[in-house]
C-alpha cells in the first residue's frame, strides 16, 4: 500500500508501480548524494508521459529547457533563485495585472522549540515569486504564532510541501530550510 503526496489516505498504486517509485527515488537520491551531473530524463522515458503521445512532440525537452539556467545539486538541478536574480528567467507573480506585487525583506525563525537548527524563513525569496495570496491566509495565517508547521503535514505536501518537493527544492535539502544554529545554552 502507498500513501498520497497531498493526504493521509491510502493512495490507488499498484505494488509495482509502488517498487519502481521507490527505485527511482532511491536512485535519485544516490544520484544527489554523489554529486552527479545535471542529467534530465527525456519526457518518453520519464515514466510520467506516455511515450506512444503525439504531444510529446510539441512538448520541450528538460534538458533543452532547463540546461540553459544556473545549475544546483538537487531536485530538478536548477537553482532558481540565481537565474531570478541574473534575470535568466522572469517570473509572473500574480494571475492579474493590477495586483500590486509586494516584496517582503523581513525573516522569521520557526522552530523555537525542537532540536534541530531553526528554519530562517525568507519571505523576501518567496515574494519575488509570489503574490502573498498564494499562501496567506489559505495555507499560513499572517498572525504570529498562529500557524502550527508539522513536518509530517509538509512531507505530506501541505503547508510548505505545496511547493517544496513538487516545484521548489526537495524536502530532502534539510539545511536549506533548517539553515540557523540555536543559540548556545547560557550556563551559570
Amino acid at each position: 500500500m502507498s500513501w498520497s503526496r497531498r493526504s493521509a489516505t491510502p493512495a490507488s498504486t499498484s505494488p509495482a508501480k509502488a517498487r519502481a517509485a521507490r527505485g527511482a527515488l532511491a536512485a535519485l537520491l544516490v544520484a544527489f548524494a554523489a554529486g552527479a551531473p545535471a542529467q534530465w530524463q527525456p519526457l518518453a522515458k520519464d515514466g510520467i508521459h506516455d511515450p506512444a503521445s503525439p504531444a510529446l512532440e510539441v512538448l520541450q525537452e528538460p534538458r533543452e529547457a532547463l540546461s540553459r539556467l544556473p545549475p544546483d545539486n538537487a531536485g530538478n538541478r536548477v537553482d532558481w533563485m540565481r537565474a531570478l536574480e541574473e534575470g535568466a528567467i522572469a517570473p509572473r507573480s500574480t494571475l492579474y495585472r493590477d495586483t500590486e506585487v509586494r516584496t517582503l525583506d523581513t525573516d522569521i525563525l520557526l522552530n523555537l522549540k525542537g532540536g534541530t537548527p531553526l528554519v530562517r524563513f525568507p519571505h523576501r525569496s518567496h515574494t519575488q515569486w509570489l503574490d502573498c495570496s498564494s499562501c496567506h491566509e489559505q495555507l499560513f495565517k499572517s498572525q504570529a504564532g498562529a500557524n502550527r508547521l508539522s513536518m509530517l503535514a509538509i512531507l505530506q505536501g501541505e503547508q510548505c510541501g505545496v511547493c517544496h518537493g513538487a516545484v521548489a527544492f526537495p524536502l530532502t535539502e534539510c539545511r536549506r530550510c533548517h539553515n540557523t544554529p540555536r543559540p548556545a545554552a547560557v550556563r551559570y
